[in-house]
């Protein structure tokens, strides 16, 4: 018998019961990691429908285990795409799903002509750096909501070959 579990990912919109729930459990780790109230910079749940944006959930076996988006918007105007809401449930980590996450992220956000995708992380989320180091982003100068803080983490990655 196979101990493979099917992974189902999937176009939601962020503003799905499913979404809100993952986006609760990920501001209650923003607190638990950086104090304070969670990630605070402003998101309207329909930034992420098409064609300004994308969002997508992970199913294993059924059960939410991970999302993410992007949104239009960034640094060098609508030509960027920012990376929002990347997270998997620690359940359901180091099994490649925030890896397929990031890569359906990439390939829709090419096929509506974004060029580059940018996101903000924190120091306090190694994983999330290695992550995105790990998969060809950069630093790029602070920008956005977070640009003033210190602990956080600007990245960026060109999908224009």
């Amino acid at each position: 018998m196979s101990t493979q579990h099917a992974a189902d990912l999937r176009v939601v919109s962020y503003a799905s019961d499913d979404a809100q729930l993952l986006t609760a459990e990920v501001q209650a780790e923003y607190r638990r990691r950086y104090g304070g109230e969670g990630d605070t910079s402003p998101i309207d749940v329909h930034q992420f429908d098409p064609p300004g944006g994308h969002f997508v959930m992970i199913y294993v076996n059924g059960v939410p285990a991970g999302m993410g988006g992007w949104r239009r918007g960034g640094p060098a105007g609508e030509s960027d795409g920012e990376i929002k809401r990347m997270y998997v449930r620690p359940a359901f980590a180091r099994r490649g799903l925030a890896r397929r996450i990031l890569a359906e992220l990439e390939r829709s956000a090419s096929d509506a002509g974004i060029s580059r995708l940018v996101l903000e992380t924190g120091t306090a989320q190694p994983e999330a750096i290695a992550l995105y180091t790990s998969q060809g982003y950069v630093d790029v100068p602070a920008f956005g909501f977070y640009a003033d803080y210190d602990d956080s983490v600007h990245l960026a990655k060109s999908l224009v070959p």
